[in-house]
This record gives C-alpha cells, sequence and structure tokens, in this order.
C-alpha cells in the first residue's frame, strides 16, 4: 500500500451514534502523528462533530472532511484511494455497505466494520476476496461487541492450551446494556433475511479453500445448565462463530481439530423462555415488510442510550477451552462442562483444559467504539503478520490488538478460582 497517501485513517458515518463515539474516541487517543479524517455526505454535520472533537483534542480543529455518499461510488473510490484504513459505521451493511468494501478491495486500502450480518460477509468474501488479494488490502469485518470478545477470546484461550490434540472452545456472554436504533434496524435485516443468508453461506463454502491436514468449525451447542457458566447455557447463532472458526482454519495454533460453540449465559430459566418468544415473534414479524417497517420506525438509526445509561453497561465472555481427551463431551452445557470433569472416555489420553474471560463495559457503544478504533489503529500503526483479503481481527492483528484492547480497558484473563489450573494471568 502507498506510504504516501494523505490519510493514515478515514472514519465513513460520524455523524450516526456509533460514528461520533468512534470519532471521539479517535480524538482522545490516536496518536499525535497520525492523519486521520471525517468522511459523510452532509458537510455541515461535519463540521458540527469537528467542533465537538476540538472540544476534546483542540487538534482536531482543522481535521480534514471528506463529501462522501454510500450510494456514491465515485465518492467512495476517492476516499479509499486517499487513505491507509477505512473505519466505517454507516449499516445495515447490507444495504450501504458493498460499494465501499468494492472500492477498498480496488484500492489495496484496509477496511474495518461493526457487521453483525453473516450474509454480507459471506457475500463480500464471494464478490471481492480475490480482488482484495489482489490488491493487498485486509476486509476485516466484525471489529466491535461483533465479533471480537469471541474471536481474540478464543484465541487467547487456545494460545493456553497445547498445540498438538484436539481442541473444543465453547464461549458463555453475559451483559447489560441497550441497543440503538442501527443496531435494531441490522437486527432486523438479519432476521428477514435468513433464506438469503443460507445462499449466500452456500456460495461462499463452494468456492473457500479449506486447510490442509486440519479442520475447524462452528458446531451447535446445546442447551443447559453449565457449572463454568454459573447460568444457564443458550445457543446463540450469531455472526461470532463463524468468525471464530475462520480464525482455526487459518492458524495453525489452533490445532489439528478445532470446534467452538457459542452460548448466552441466561441466570434464570424463565428469561430463556422469554428471550425465545419474544425472539421468535420479531422474527416471525420481520417477514411481513408493512410490519417490519414499522417495527424500525420505533428505533430509528443515529440514536441511541445516552452516557449515563452506557456507563451502568457491561459484558464477560467466558470461555471453557479442553484439549486432548474428549474434547467434545464438555460440548453440551450440562455438567460434563465443569471443570476437571472426566467421564472414563476422558481418562483414556491426557485433558488439559482452561478458563478464561474477557470482560468490559458498555458493550454495544463505548467499548465498540473502542474496539473498532483499536482495530484500525493497528491495521495503520502495528507490525502485523502478512495478510490480504478478509481476514479475522485474530487472523489480521492478535496479539498486537489484544495488547491494545488491555491497555485500554478491556479485560483479558485466564481464571484462577478453580483447582487445578495455571495462576491468573492478564496480558
Amino acid at each position: 500500500m502507498s506510504e504516501d497517501r494523505a490519510h493514515d485513517i478515514v472514519l465513513f458515518g460520524a455523524t450516526g451514534f456509533t460514528g461520533a463515539l468512534t470519532a471521539e474516541y479517535l480524538a482522545a487517543n490516536a496518536p499525535a502523528d497520525c492523519r486521520w479524517a471525517l468522511a459523510g455526505r452532509n458537510r455541515a454535520k461535519l463540521e458540527s462533530v469537528r467542533d465537538r472533537l476540538a472540544e476534546i483534542n483542540p487538534a482536531c480543529e482543522n481535521l480534514p472532511l471528506l463529501l462522501a455518499d454510500a450510494n456514491d461510488a465515485d465518492s467512495l473510490r476517492a476516499v479509499a484511494e486517499s487513505t491507509r484504513v477505512i473505519i466505517t459505521t454507516v449499516g445495515p451493511y447490507m444495504v450501504y455497505g458493498e460499494p465501499l468494501v468494492a472500492a477498498c478491495a480496488d484500492a489495496g486500502t484496509d477496511y474495518v466494520d461493526l457487521v453483525g450480518e453473516p450474509e454480507f460477509v459471506d457475500l463480500m468474501y464471494v464478490r471481492y476476496q480475490a480482488r482484495a488479494v489482489a490488491s493487498g488490502a485486509r476486509i476485516v469485518h466484525a471489529c466491535g461487541f461483533d465479533s471480537i470478545p469471541y474471536d481474540l477470546g478464543a484465541y487467547f484461550t487456545v494460545k493456553q492450551l497445547p498445540k498438538d490434540a484436539p481442541i473444543h472452545v465453547d464461549g458463555f456472554v453475559r451483559a447489560g446494556g441497550m441497543p440503538s436504533g442501527g443496531t435494531f434496524a441490522s437486527a432486523m435485516m438479519i432476521l428477514s433475511r435468513s433464506r438469503q443468508a443460507r445462499a449466500a453461506a452456500r456460495q461462499r463454502r463452494q468456492i473457500e479453500p479449506k486447510p490442509s491436514g486440519r479442520r475447524a468449525r462452528s458446531v451447535a451447542g446445546k442447551p443447559g445448565r453449565n457449572p463454568v457458566a454459573q447460568s444457564w447455557a443458550i445457543p446463540l447463532p450469531t455472526l461470532d462463530p463463524q468468525i471464530v472458526a475462520r480464525s482455526g482454519r487459518a492458524l495453525e495454533l489452533y490445532g489439528p481439530d478445532f470446534s467452538y460453540s457459542n452460548y448466552a449465559a441466561v441466570k434464570r430459566l424463565p428469561m430463556v423462555a422469554g428471550g425465545a418468544v419474544g425472539i421468535g415473534a420479531i422474527a416471525g414479524l420481520s417477514q411481513i415488510g408493512p410490519i417490519r417497517k414499522r417495527l424500525e420506525s420505533l428505533h430509528k438509526p443515529g440514536g441511541g442510550p445516552n452516557a449515563a445509561q452506557r456507563a451502568k453497561s457491561w459484558f464477560t465472555v467466558r470461555f471453557h477451552g479442553v484439549a486432548g481427551g474428549s474434547v467434545l463431551a464438555s460440548h453440551a452445557g450440562g455438567a460434563g462442562s465443569a471443570l476437571g470433569a472426566q467421564s472414563p472416555r476422558d481418562r483414556r489420553g491426557s485433558r488439559h483444559e482452561v478458563i478464561t474471560e474477557v470482560s468490559g463495559g458498555d458493550p454495544g457503544y463505548g467499548e465498540t467504539s473502542k474496539m473498532l478504533a483499536e482495530s484500525a489503529m493497528s491495521l495503520a500503526f502495528d507490525d502485523l503478520p502478512a495478510s490480504a483479503g478478509q481476514v479475522t481481527t485474530a487472523t489480521a492483528m492478535g496479539d498486537a490488538l489484544i495488547d491494545r484492547l488491555t491497555r485500554a480497558g478491556i479485560s483479558f484473563t485466564v481464571l484462577d478460582d478453580r483447582p487445578n489450573y495455571p495462576p491468573s494471568r492478564r496480558r
């Protein structure tokens, strides 16, 4: 990538809710020599954002403003060619995202987003992987709460385990927070397009190469009470397990046979039943166009929880990793997942288990904007392994991004509150 481009980082979508938080994070935390700019379609709104940023950091008073529209390919191409890395918070990505991915793939510009839409990720691979590999662009989707805690958390867990044995990791997420209008719009998009998402996944499987001599995959979990999660574990079919499995396929440190299962950790069983009914109802209603539009109008993009609400929000993702023995014995939500519990089959071979945790504050906005900005700065400034095309955060940035997030207040911990485990360690 050309080092004489005008900008190191461009933020596209700074006038939206999450985009504004990302801009504020960059204003407070980007290195003094970082050449960054704001991009969007409304100059007056961009100037308003810049004025607020100048109150955080006076150096932002002269921050460059670039005019670009998600529906104007020429404007996006000009922005992509002007910078080394683009951050985009403009979603839903199935509606607004593709032209910018295309521009970055052609220009050799690194790209990061907040997508949680599996269909979009798969279609972008099918349509632009070859072009991005040829240009050297790193296309890194899901650089927020979708899917960094899971992807880097599984990576961190695997690094504690031996690499010459099958590995299974369970991830259990608990979180408290409020969604924004943009998040709700993306969720409605996912629920209303399940058939199209399955078709995109099939297209990707037909062309994506598989690792030679090893395998990595996501595995549907089983619901049940889980002693590691200390709660009910409910399978969570989000984008996150797909991202984790792709890191497993790309990196040999995940061992010869890696699998991952994703769960929501829920304290009380009535919440499980109520949540399932609610999601099922919304999924059904999202298939009916007029009703879907009405639901979307109740949560319009651009708004979100206030600072006081965000300050009360939090998340934890706890991981249970097993290497050797019968790694899938702990695959269900039941008592077999207890640390140290072994079936007769387990005792046939050595077995290593570890419990880790990733935790932080407001998952949807405060920590998401932090993760997104730090991902962009890692691509722009860190000494990273060579990669190109659609890559995951673990593949592209790995340890460098964990170090950045740890310094920024997100915790990656090996827990020591169980017998026969290594002492607590923090990165």
